[in-house]
């Protein structure tokens, strides 16, 4: 897996996770922000990105959690603060379940509570003989995941185009059935970890009022932004950036100096 890392070593590491039919791109422009604080790491998710995909073609949400925590063990950290945009917030939910040693705090943005909560957006499907899509295809196909007339970044339109269908397809089930077998609010009360959830107001894929459902979790803090669609991270990084930032700063973990 495509590991990258910015910032101080000695800093507390947050970790960014992305969704489905993206890549560690698109934390690009909020991570300038955030590394005068912390040591940003952030990961591709198997086949996404410069990520292979994985060669058992298991793209279920608690192995990408196992494989994260993998990746983790290898840099030698201990202590992370897990931030998941959209599906990259159930890859953060089943490591934090998987690793609670591992994971101080999490925060979500724009991350799905429940099946019920989505909304359905008309026929935008691919067929396997009609993959790679063009651009104009690629661009109707993300649309929902901005607020109306943001640009989509070519960089993102390029890395979803050399997704394989297999991987986009199978990686946006795997977040269908992780839901459906346990909504998120549910696996988040039982865990006990520090809880930061934000949402754009304008989400076109998600009800923005379900932003309240995370509220049965105990402590949670729950932040809408005006103005921002599905991915804050890209349309508004600097209001996105103070929100983490007010959070992880009372929920991280600083690496002991090295001697």
């Amino acid at each position: 897996m495509y590991v990258r890392q910015d910032g101080p070593r000695d800093a507390p590491v947050l970790l960014l996770l992305h969704g489905s039919a993206t890549s560690s791109r698109s934390w690009d422009a909020l991570v300038p922000l955030l590394t005068t604080h912390h040591r940003v790491i952030r990961i591709d998710l198997p086949g996404h990105g410069r990520s292979a995909e994985p060669a058992d073609g298991d793209y279920a949400i608690p192995e990408l959690g196992r494989r994260i925590g993998t990746a983790l063990d290898r840099l030698g950290i201990e202590h992370a603060v897990v931030a998941g945009h959209s599906s990259g917030g159930y890859a953060a939910t089943a490591l934090a379940e998987q690793r609670p040693d591992l994971v101080t705090a999490l925060a979500l943005i724009n991350t799905g509570p429940h099946l019920a909560a989505f909304i359905p957006s008309g026929p935008t499907s691919f067929h396997p003989d009609q993959w790679p899509p063009t651009d104009e295809q690629l661009r109707q196909f993300a649309s929902t995941g901005f607020r109306a007339g943001f640009q989509v970044p070519q960089e993102l339109v390029d890395e979803l185009r050399r997704m394989t269908f297999h991987a986009v397809t199978t990686a946006m089930q795997a977040s269908t059935t992780y839901l459906s077998q346990q909504s998120l609010p549910d696996r988040l009360k039982t865990l006990g970890k520090p809880l930061q959830v934000i949402f754009g107001d304008q989400d076109g894929r998600w009800h923005p009022s379900s932003a309240a459902d995370y509220r049965v979790v105990p402590g949670a803090k729950v932040d809408l932004l005006p103005g921002s669609g599905h991915t804050p991270i890209l349309e508004d990084p600097p209001r996105t950036a103070a929100l983490l930032l007010s959070f992880t700063g009372a929920h991280t973990v600083r690496a002991p100096r090295a001697t």
